[in-house]
């Protein structure tokens, strides 16, 4: 089992750098509403919403990996939204 350790204000910074590109990601995922019908955006909004709670609880146990999460959250808006629309059709 891992040893845990308390977060030092080096990975409390990085996780409060990380929750801000997640809030901005975050605008593309309510934007997306423009072009994605309703039954593919409630899964997006719930999965942004899932990666918010693991960056909480991964910057509370004092890791580095929080700025991977609005990273991966990007790539799978982008992955969504270009598989919507070249396999559903979803246009604007």
């Amino acid at each position: 089992m891992p040893v845990r350790t308390r977060p030092n204000a080096g990975t409390w910074a990085v996780a409060a750098l990380a929750a801000v590109a997640h809030l901005v990601v975050g605008l593309f995922y309510v934007s997306s509403g423009l072009l994605v019908p309703l039954y593919g955006l409630i899964p997006l909004w719930l999965w942004w919403l899932v990666l918010a709670g693991l960056l909480v609880r991964e910057a509370r146990r004092g890791t580095w990996w929080p700025p991977a999460i609005p990273v991966v959250a990007l790539g799978t808006w982008f992955v969504v939204l270009t598989a919507g629309e070249r396999l559903l059709g979803w246009t604007g």
